[in-house]
């Protein structure tokens, strides 16, 4: 019984002496950090796992599903005049403007089928008369290449949703429906219709806007924005012909004026007869 009693009493006093040294408290608190700390970690990197996970990231190297990346470098673009050059151009006939002045609107008629027609757009011609390159005016996608008699030809060019340029009395044409074109590309070469036939060869623009006519040259030099912020009216006077009095009256126009053209040929034809025959 004493010999336990003395085993105890001794080891208790080495656990005492141990337990008295300086370097102890400090091994076992540090030893118990270094435990908890490796315990939260293995906890952080189990709950963090994303392997077992498929995250669809488009911001990630090498995932599928990536979104295509958006050129915001893109240059704005102006609407410009389908020729190479604008200063060998010559506006043939104008835009007929409904709110315009009665001789700008009389000028911006054209004859055709025995009635007068408002001019839908521009008619530009170059002026040595001769062919030229039609150019796209603005970048876009080709809707619309179709072969017409009476227009001479139509290419119609999509820029935005509802916003088109259409080209009429081309030939030679060089794209094709579903194409991308750039701006200032040569897509035609300028022709005749027979819907204007007095304008010789030429080729005719339009801006159009869900489908409304606009005058072109109230654009030129103007990015697609300003088109696209304008209220264009669908009202129906935007495609009407002249009234029946309006085609009296310029019809009596037209014939008087064709009436001073045969007198004067003839008056010329008179004169060159007398000096042939002094």
């Amino acid at each position: 019984m004493r010999e336990e009693e003395n085993k105890r009493s001794s080891q208790s006093s080495s656990v005492k002496r141990f337990f008295k040294k300086r370097w102890v408290f400090p091994a076992i608190y540090i030893a118990s950090a270094a435990i908890i700390l490796t315990g939260v970690l293995w906890y952080q990197a189990s709950s963090s796992n994303t392997d077992k996970y498929d995250y669809k990231s488009t911001d990630l190297t090498g995932k599928k599903n990536q979104a295509p990346a958006v050129e915001v470098n893109k240059p704005f673009e102006n609407f410009k005049m389908p020729v190479a050059k604008a200063e060998d151009a010559v506006v043939k006939v104008k835009f007929y403007d409904f709110q315009g002045k009665a001789e700008d609107q009389e000028a911006a008629l054209v004859f055709y089928n025995n009635r007068y027609e408002p001019n839908q757009g521009i008619d530009i011609t170059a002026k040595n008369g001769e062919t030229f390159d039609v150019l796209a005016s603005l970048s876009g996608t080709v809707t619309r290449v179709e072969e017409d008699a009476v227009l001479g030809n139509v290419i119609e060019i999509e820029h935005d949703k509802g916003i088109v340029t259409q080209y009429q009395s081309v030939n030679e044409i060089k794209v094709k429906v579903g194409e991308e074109v750039k701006q200032n590309q040569v897509i035609a070469k300028a022709g005749q219709s027979l819907f204007n036939e007095k304008a010789g060869t030429h080729v005719h623009f339009e801006i159009r806007k869900d489908g409304v006519a606009v005058n072109p040259t109230s654009y030129f030099d103007k990015p697609l924005s300003s088109l696209q912020e304008e209220n264009v009216s669908g009202d129906k006077k935007s495609i009407e012909t002249p009234s029946q009095k309006e085609q009296k009256k310029l019809e009596d126009i037209e014939k008087s004026t064709d009436d001073e053209q045969s007198t004067d040929q003839e008056d010329n034809s008179s004169n060159s007869k007398e000096n042939k025959n002094s």
